[in-house]
């Protein structure tokens, strides 16, 4: 069969680097390949994210398959990190020739693999999932990411109102632009029965309220003086309920570069005799039933300001910005910067609150995305 076959089915490479991209390409994965006769689908993780508690877990928790192609590149700065990734991509492309290369979110793969395909002779056609979400924070090496896929992508796949502006605002053609949902609240919704099945409190000992916390953007861990902010903020937060810190690799390693687990903070031993546990990082499951029962989430997450919407979870976002105001216009999530007395009396207000917030309704964020986005792949030429 040629190319040109319009019987045979549509080439896909789907791609995925780092740990928040493996809840975005489990739905899709089992979409495409629900329709063997329509998709040829072939999985790569580009290895951004390479060990187990960052990867393999995911893989395994998820159901995701084993990559077909495995391109292993590894950690480094952003910019040998996106040249690893299309060093190695480009040979995936030029073996695999597919129709179409699917990113999802803005890491640095995301963005790598759309230039490489855009750049391809003759060029290969990249689709989005997760288009048009802005911060307008450019400081922020995801919001660089997510400018340059889009403004490659020849389909821009959406899960909001606000997203489809932007694109429309930046010069995107409408008939690109296919609102879908979103692909995170697929998993969300297939998996959180399954979490409560989790003993990871047990585990834990945790028996009551706590909060439970996230942390991983260079902005907030890589300054010293800023990280030490949020970690005052976490101490007296500590004193009303326990928080729970499952520390990302980049920061575990801040942690102790700048010795804050040990004594440096004002009015603690430690951040563990200060009601702070860090702990290595969780698996989805796990991590599912903690936000499901913690009290408040706090947060630099984009992903995890969704998930504690449809949750109907408080949580507090500790940046200036958000890429998904949707949360915010929700409710369910407020902006509360990185100033320790900011954070604090905001968390104590939703400390004290009798009810939680009613978890949104929000437009297709159903569990149905992927089959929306599998959709429009159906009614493509070959």
């Amino acid at each position: 069969m040629t190319k040109a076959d319009p019987l045979r089915p549509l080439r896909l490479v789907l791609v995925a680097g780092a740990r928040p991209n493996f809840m975005k390409v489990a739905p899709l994965l089992r979409a495409f390949r629900r329709r063997p006769g329509r998709f040829d689908v072939r999985l790569v993780h580009t290895g951004q994210h390479y060990d187990d508690a960052m990867s393999d877990v995911f893989f395994e928790e998820l159901g995701i398959p084993r990559p077909d192609i495995h391109l292993g590149v590894g950690s480094a700065s952003h910019a040998l990190q996106t040249a690893r990734v299309m060093e190695a991509f480009e040979r995936v492309l030029d073996e695999e020739h597919p129709d179409w290369v699917v990113v999802v979110g803005d890491v640095n793969s995301t963005a790598g693999c759309s230039l490489v395909a855009a750049k391809m002779t003759p060029r290969v056609r990249v689709a989005h999932v997760e288009a048009g979400l802005r911060s307008r924070d450019r400081d922020m090496p995801e919001e660089v990411n997510r400018l340059v896929t889009d403004v490659l992508s020849d389909l821009l796949f959406t899960t909001s109102a606000d997203a489809d502006r932007n694109l429309l605002d930046e010069g995107i053609d409408r008939r690109r632009i296919h609102r879908v949902g979103n692909v995170m609240i697929d998993t969300l919704k297939r998996f959180v029965r399954l979490s409560d099945g989790a003993d990871v409190r047990r585990r834990l000992g945790i028996s009551g309220r706590y909060a439970l916390l996230t942390l991983h953007r260079p902005a907030n861990v890589d300054d010293e003086a800023v990280l030490r902010r949020i970690l005052d903020a976490l101490v007296a937060i500590g004193r009303d309920v326990p928080v729970i810190f499952p520390a990302h690799p980049r920061t575990a390693k801040r942690l102790a570069a700048f010795g804050l687990q040990a004594g440096r903070l004002p009015g603690a031993d430690g951040l563990a005799e200060a009601g702070v546990r860090v702990i290595a990082p969780l698996g989805y499951l796990d991590f599912l039933h903690l936000q499901k029962r913690a009290a408040l989430i706090l947060t630099d997450s984009g992903g995890i300001q969704e998930e504690a919407t449809i949750l109907g979870v408080p949580c507090l976002t500790l940046r200036d910005n958000t890429e998904r105001p949707i949360t915010v216009a929700r409710g369910t999530n407020r902006l509360v910067g990185r100033d320790t007395r900011g954070i604090v009396e905001a968390a104590r207000r939703v400390l004290r609150a009798r009810r939680r917030p009613r978890p949104p309704r929000i437009p297709l964020w159903d569990g149905r995305a992927a089959e929306r986005i599998a959709a429009v792949f159906a009614r493509l030429p070959r």
